[in-house]
């Protein structure tokens, strides 16, 4: 069964191909909200390629949708931020993303060289340490720290039902913080695809390199999505676990171990996401 998830704050989002499940603590309590998944999403699920797209794009709107939620239900009542000033955040955040990890890479790089080969190996390599940079400095948050324990509650959990053990804090924590399928490694096959991607696609001018760059990040998406499930399953390969290496490496800054009451909120999302399966 396919099985995935997200960390919120003060939570975890479990989805299957048939069903999403909430749970966050809130004053103590574990707070659970289930629904259904798309059929659009089921649809497309068993297309090559083109579920990547999809999987991206639903998974970018879920997984918004889900973090504002937690967000919301750990403020007071008279303390609720407005969806408006949410979007607002959210579309500032977006702009600053594309301008650090698209912008910034792209005009250093041109400072440098307009050499082809070395320019996309530059602009590449450039993305992966801001990138790393970014991770690192976000990670000594003590609010970001608990997102991150949350993480490996997540991926216990989650190795935990996919070993077919019975879901329970004991048996969860024999179990790793890092899992093959996580979104960390995605975006470092996201990363290094995009050097090669970025390669075979040239033009001299940087109006349209930087254009190049957001319209390629669905079929960047796709053929990355592809890579990951494809490795995943392939974990008794030494080959195929060596490349997979830095990926994983990457989770032992975004996964954190989490406390007992943690593992009990992403087990109680884990159960509820199966429950129809």
């Amino acid at each position: 069964m396919d099985i995935g998830g997200q960390a919120l704050i003060e939570g975890v989002l479990i989805k299957t191909k048939e069903q999403i499940a909430i749970s966050i603590r809130k004053k103590g309590e574990i707070k659970t909200k289930t629904e259904k998944v798309s059929n659009i999403s089921k649809k497309f699920s068993k297309i090559l390629f083109l579920r990547g797209i999809i999987v991206l794009i639903d998974t970018l709107y879920i997984g918004t949708k889900a973090l504002i939620f937690s967000a919301k239900e750990q403020e007071d009542e008279e303390e609720k931020t407005s969806d408006f000033a949410i979007g607002i955040t959210m579309f500032f955040s977006f702009l600053f993303a594309i301008g650090v990890f698209v912008l910034v890479p792209l005009f250093v790089s041109k400072l440098l060289t307009e050499e082809r080969i070395y320019f996309n190996l530059i602009d590449g390599i450039l993305r992966i340490i801001i990138f790393v940079i970014y991770l690192l400095i976000i990670s000594r948050s003590k609010e970001v720290i608990r997102v991150f324990q949350y993480h490996g509650a997540e991926h216990m959990a989650i190795h935990c039902f996919e070993d077919k053990k019975e879901l329970n804090v004991k048996n969860c924590r024999k179990y790793s913080t890092i899992h093959p399928r996580c979104g960390t490694s995605f975006l470092f096959f996201v990363l290094i695809i995009s050097i090669i991607l970025f390669s075979l696609v040239w033009h001299e001018s940087f109006l349209i390199k930087f254009l190049q760059r957001i319209a390629l990040i669905p079929v960047i998406a796709s053929v990355s999505y592809e890579l990951l499930k494809f490795m995943a399953k392939k974990q008794s390969n030494l080959f195929i676990r060596m490349i997979s290496m830095p990926g994983l490496r990457f989770q032992k800054i975004t996964t954190k171990k989490p406390d007992d009451l943690q593992l009990e909120v992403a087990i109680e999302a884990v159960k509820n996401a199966v429950l129809t399966e």
